[in-house]
């Protein structure tokens, strides 16, 4: 307990780290595979989904373990993100993705929408309750969350620079980033098992996405076998080797992207960052695939090791998650409470008005605040076949974050009065 109070955790290893995750992981399936008693009940209302994402939520909040200092959470967004992309894609419907309409783009660019106003309602409602929360130059930190929330941490830190964010100020608003975003996506994948019932309050049409289901479905069972040893390690190197081949082109793309005529501008679009082109040329490469005998993959369980790979993703994403930082800001955190409530209330809204089913609310809304590293885990939590989409989705983010978080600081500016 002594580690717990000086603020050290208890575990530092990242090995033990990996090893108590994987050991979570292992027990939260266990319970949720059990076929009657007390687990049974529980996961009947719990989604064993939250739970990967919260117990290392919590091991981090006592002081078990410190997401900030891992490096789990690089190594998983940055290898096993990519190379789940990549699986999912493999047996992928192009067809069928196409036919999924409009509302996708609308709800994506709804949320967008619904974080600039929740920057606006969340600054004039912290004004008339706790003034001191929105004095100075909180507005500059707000923008680059909203950078974040629409695009990702290119777009943020190209607002730090565009407001001159001080350090101090970027910083807390990286904490608010973090634990409201992962609140919200906490309320999301609750929400997720119940998109059925959702789906009938809205009256919303989910062929479409009942037909790219029933495909892929379809496609499993027609080509299902037992895996062999042969299967399982062609589609370990399907998707390691898609990383790695990733990796390897990002590198001297994002070079030669950035000799080109700084005027251009590319970084606006996130056009310079690796990550961005390393989920891009990962889902592509796994698209590519899905015209190839490698698509016969499936049958043998590709879409479940990459299953498995994001959900080790899911658990890394959740030891960043502090449940008791709350506790030292009460008020800037209340901001951004009230700040992505808007946000969802808008997306809530428009989802009712045009019966848009939960996934496209629930896409169009991570695709905004999580981006294309935990926009596919909310995809792929309905199906797997769905993550290309929040993956395009999330692409489109990048692009329209920096233009849009700057709109929203500057109508910040306006509201603080700044000069």
């Amino acid at each position: 307990m002594a580690a717990i109070a000086s603020g050290a955790p208890l575990i530092t290893n990242d090995a033990v780290v990996l090893g108590l995750l994987a050991a979570t992981l292992g027990f939260v399936f266990w319970g949720a595979s059990r076929p009657s008693g007390p687990w049974k009940k529980f996961y009947a209302v719990v989604p064993a989904l939250l739970m990967c994402y919260l117990l290392p939520a919590i091991y981090n909040s006592i002081g078990l373990i410190d997401g900030e200092t891992s490096k789990l959470y690089p190594m998983a967004r940055d290898y096993l993100l990519p190379s789940s992309l990549a699986l999912f894609c493999i047996a992928i419907d192009i067809g069928a993705i196409l036919r999924l309409g409009p509302k996708a783009i609308i709800m994506f660019l709804t949320g967008t929408a619904g974080v600039m106003l929740g920057a606006i309602v969340s600054f004039v409602a912290l004004g008339i309750i706790h003034p001191e929360t929105v004095a100075g130059d909180t507005w500059r930190g707000m923008s680059t969350l909203a950078g974040s929330w629409i695009g990702g941490g290119a777009n943020q830190a190209a607002m730090k620079e565009v407001f001159e964010v001080d350090s101090t100020l970027f910083g807390q608003f990286v904490a608010v980033d973090i634990l409201v975003a992962n609140l919200w996506m906490a309320v999301l994948l609750f929400l997720i098992p119940r998109a059925q019932a959702f789906d009938r309050w809205t009256g919303a049409d989910t062929s479409a996405i009942d037909d790219l289901k029933q495909r892929m479905e379809t496609y499993q069972t027609q080509h299902a076998r037992n895996p062999s040893l042969a299967d399982l390690m062609v589609i370990l190197g399907i998707g390691l080797g898609t990383t790695g081949l990733a990796h390897f082109l990002a590198g001297p793309l994002v070079a030669w992207i950035k000799t080109l005529p700084a005027e251009w501008r590319l970084e606006d679009f996130s056009l310079t960052s690796g990550f961005f082109w390393m989920v891009v040329l990962a889902t592509t490469i796994g698209l590519l695939l899905s015209f190839t005998r490698a698509r016969t993959l499936e049958g043998a369980g590709a879409s479940k090791v990459g299953t498995a790979m994001l959900y080790f993703l899911i658990a890394s994403i959740g030891m960043h998650m502090d449940l008791t930082a709350l506790v030292d800001r009460p008020w800037l955190f209340a901001l951004g409470l009230i700040w992505i409530l808007t946000h969802g209330a808008l997306l809530l809204l428009v989802t009712k008005l045009i019966r848009a089913p939960l996934f496209f609310m629930a896409v169009g809304s991570q695709a905004n605040i999580g981006a294309a590293a935990s926009a596919p885990v909310v995809a792929s939590a309905f199906h797997p076949a769905l993550a290309p989409v929040a993956v395009l989705l999330a692409v489109f983010g990048y692009a329209l974050g920096t233009y849009a978080a700057y709109i929203t600081g500057q109508l910040l500016r306006l509201l603080a009065g700044a000069g």
